[in-house]
């Protein structure tokens, strides 16, 4: 088969991004002027997202409740992540480089959920016991579009409430309602519940630009977090990184992982959702989406690997079957966790999906090869879609027309000049 030759291009984006990330939050969190009773036991709620300055951005935190008079603690907000596991999911923060150490405050982790109420539309509302019985709670997470819905608020402070904070028991709880409610009608609603009921104190959302560099970092004091997050969402969608070509043949993804993207590969990237609570998206359409390999951190877990319509080998040594069934059976999304046809290598998975993309042929496909759904910033694309760049200012071509680099073993090697 002759592949397509593919050229190294770079996309620009001109987006904000904030230099001093820990005096923001200090600032923030100053600006809200609140009464903190010395000595009161504050739980930061912290997801498992990989988030820019994660680390440094949740110390703030810590250090500016503490110069309140505060003692605070963080307490895993990741639903069934780590394995649906206490000791898991203060493993999956240590990844995101957030610890004890590293932060000089506790981190308190369980399973254990309490009820406390139910919304008017009939949904329990279960959130963290350790959480729940602290004097105050603080949310730290990033703002952006969702991967499985759209609305006014989507993958936020609010979900971090319903189905981070609600463990394991209140995200699969949450997921089940959404399959024949929708999302919209589920975690916003459970949400507002909690912040009525729960001593929530502030929350602190986190926006990233185009290049995954900390732009917007905005605290609310409870009453206005869901207002405030749907200001950010729309900030957060601007600036969002994108595959520029609304349809291709053949999408060559070198890497899906749960700290990329909630569902291994991001869904507004790939055009897929593959979830019975919600619609598919029009657009992108993209024929066949390759899926070559496993990030580490992900630990094993493959979640995505469904919307691949072939993968190799190597991947699917790597799955931890009992955490992507854990997390996909979690979200009421088994589609996400089905397992696409897996074949010996990088080349014969793609010459896979070249020969069934349609009548066009293989050296003339609209190819387009990306290390995964975050990085944008640098892709490859084929031939066929070099008349496309003319008069796009935000995409230059940065080499020569070259045959796809396989290895000896037919597989690609993403090259490290392109790393971010």
């Amino acid at each position: 088969m002759k592949f397509p030759r593919v050229v190294l291009v770079r996309q620009r984006s001109d987006v904000p991004a904030l230099q001093d990330m820990a005096a923001v939050v200090k600032q923030e969190i100053a600006g809200l002027n609140l009464a903190v009773t010395a000595g009161a036991r504050i739980a930061i709620a912290v997801g498992s997202r990989g988030i820019a300055n994660h680390a440094l951005i949740v110390r703030a935190v810590a250090e500016e409740l503490q110069r309140l008079g505060a003692e605070p603690f963080i307490v895993p907000a990741m639903g069934s992540h780590g394995g649906a596991t206490a000791e898991g999911q203060v493993m999956v923060l240590a990844t995101l480089g957030i610890t004890a150490e590293s932060i000089g405050v506790p981190i308190r982790s369980s399973l254990e959920v309490v009820r406390i109420g139910t919304t008017e539309s009939g949904i329990p509302v279960l959130i963290d016991k350790i959480a729940m019985e602290a004097d105050g709670i603080v949310l730290v997470h990033r703002v952006k579009a969702h991967t499985d819905f759209i609305g006014p608020v989507e993958s936020g402070l609010m979900k971090l409430i319903t189905i981070g904070l609600g463990n394991h028991q209140g995200a699969q709880t949450a997921h089940r309602f959404a399959v024949k409610r929708g999302f919209n009608n589920v975690i916003p609603v459970v949400a507002r519940y909690v912040l009525q009921t729960a001593p929530v104190l502030f929350g602190l959302g986190i926006v990233e630009n185009f290049y995954h560099e900390t732009a917007i970092i905005k605290a609310a004091i409870a009453a206005d977090i869901e207002k405030s997050e749907q200001h950010l969402l729309q900030a957060a969608k601007q600036m969002m990184a994108v595959i520029p070509f609304a349809t291709l043949d053949v999408v060559i993804v070198q890497q899906i992982g749960k700290q990329i993207s909630g569902t291994g590969m991001d869904t507004n990237v790939v055009g897929r959702i593959y979830n019975a609570a919600e619609p598919e998206a029009e657009f992108p359409q993209y024929t066949r989406i390759v899926a070559l390999d496993l990030a580490d951190d992900s630990y094993g877990n493959a979640v995505g690997i469904g919307m691949a319509d072939l993968t190799t080998r190597r991947l699917v040594a790597k799955i931890d079957f009992k955490a992507t069934a854990i997390n996909c059976l979690t979200g009421a999304a088994p589609e996400k966790g089905r397992v696409p046809i897996a074949l010996e290598s990088d080349k014969e998975a793609i010459a896979a999906a070249l020969m069934i993309c349609g009548p066009t042929a293989p050296e003339a496909a609209r190819l387009v090869w990306i290390k995964n759904t975050l990085e944008l910033e640098h892709f490859y694309l084929s031939e066929a879609l070099l008349p496309e760049l003319a008069g796009n200012p935000k995409l230059a071509v940065l080499s020569a027309l070259a045959e796809l680099p396989f290895d000896g073993d037919g597989n690609l090697v993403w090259p490290a000049a392109t790393m971010n």
